[in-house]
């Protein structure tokens, strides 16, 4: 059973990033919602950290990767390699390809956001960038590059979850024993933080996008869903451990600037994430109980193409919006627009391209290697 709750997070999380990434072309500073709070206007306080909505996402892949594996296949050490893959493939690849065909035909038209820039003043091939994208390392060419392309810049995270689920049904096979399995898994979270501390106040983000920079929230999530199958939290004080860890995350989220306490914040914040889920995963109910909450379901659900495709949303009203010029009234305006327009082509998408490709996909690929199984059994 889907847990909604889970949803939700993936809601919040999605929407995080999308505010945190209209505030940086239109800063809403010299709006309303710059009003000083603690000493910095509110709609920095807000837009600032969006990245941690990124951190929320690794722990919940991990979270449902490793569980939907132990339900289908009972343990870790039975996992289907090409069945595996293959459910990957036909949930990634369909939007990823459209991603990128979008891109490429807007950038053809000269649209400046759909063209490679140099922002290091070294020149790359939109060539080399498509290679990135379907290789998994455009958080590498970001890192040593900048953002060479705007719209497919959302890719670095991609990157990061794609590389770990290459290896995981791997991982998996080759130590079999759970233990060792969460042996490595603690190998990688206590690495991350020393490894982010090498890139610490970097320009170009390799604290936040290299993927040793953001294994340790995949690994967490999926420590996890293993933790979930053993212990449960206590109806009693399941509320008020609830209400606590997300006094403690908006804390966090508010205290400081990501990149001032990467080393630590983005570990701790996923520990955080972790025990929210936790708690959530042992409730029963199956759907939410008011309008806000089925919303932000209903925007959880399409989280994935929602975060794939707002930056073209963005990219085109900055093509006529040019943010320099752009006032804040119609920032004002612009903002809900482009959240509306997100929401809708995401939700077009969802319905009638990544949904009928992906049941197409699994429905042909996994039935050909099902009886190729038979045959071999």
């Amino acid at each position: 059973m889907r847990n909604y709750k889970i949803d939700i997070l993936r809601g919040i999380s999605v929407l995080l990033v999308l505010f945190h990434h209209f505030n940086i072309p239109y800063k809403l500073k010299d709006t309303f919602l710059g009003v000083q709070v603690f000493g910095e206007n509110l709609s920095t306080l807000i837009a600032r950290n969006g990245n941690y909505g990124v951190t929320m996402f690794f722990v919940i892949s991990g979270f449902l990767i490793t569980s939907h594996t132990l339900k289908r296949d009972g343990a870790l050490s039975k996992v289907h390699l090409w069945q595996f893959y293959i459910r990957r493939i036909a949930r990634i690849i369909p939007c990823l390809v459209l991603l990128v065909l979008m891109v490429t035909i807007l950038g053809s038209l000269g649209l400046t956001p759909f063209i490679n820039q140099a922002p290091n003043g070294v020149e790359v091939s939109y060539g080399l960038t498509i290679l990135a994208a379907f290789t998994f390392w455009m958080n590498i060419l970001i890192i040593q590059f900048g953002w060479v392309n705007y719209a497919l810049g959302v890719l670095w995270s991609l990157s990061v979850e794609e590389v770990f689920y290459l290896a995981f049904p791997v991982l998996c096979l080759v130590l079999r024993s759970k233990k060792l399995f969460i042996l490595f898994l603690l190998a990688i979270i206590c690495y991350a933080p020393y490894f982010r501390s090498l890139y610490y106040l970097d320009e170009n983000g390799g604290y936040l996008y290299h993927y040793f920079s953001s294994f340790d929230g995949i690994a967490i999530g999926c420590i996890l869903a293993l933790a979930v199958q053993k212990w449960q939290c206590p109806e009693r004080i399941r509320k008020p451990v609830i209400t606590i860890i997300s006094i403690l995350m908006c804390l966090l989220y508010l205290y400081a600037p990501i990149k001032e306490v990467s080393i630590w914040g983005t570990g701790v914040f996923a520990l955080l994430t972790a025990g929210l889920i936790f708690c959530l995963a042992q409730e029963n109910r199956s759907k939410a109980d008011s309008g806000v909450g089925n919303i932000t379901v209903w925007i959880g659900k399409r989280s994935y193409e929602i975060y794939l495709f707002h930056l073209v949303i963005l990219g085109l009203i900055k093509v006529f919006y040019l943010p320099k010029e752009t006032t804040p009234e119609q920032k004002l305006i612009l903002l809900p627009l482009f959240f509306i327009a997100t929401l809708l082509l995401s939700w077009a998408i969802e319905k009638y391209y990544s949904t009928p490709l992906n049941h197409l996909i699994r429905k042909h690929l996994l039935a050909k290697v099902n009886g190729d199984l038979q045959r071999k059994g």
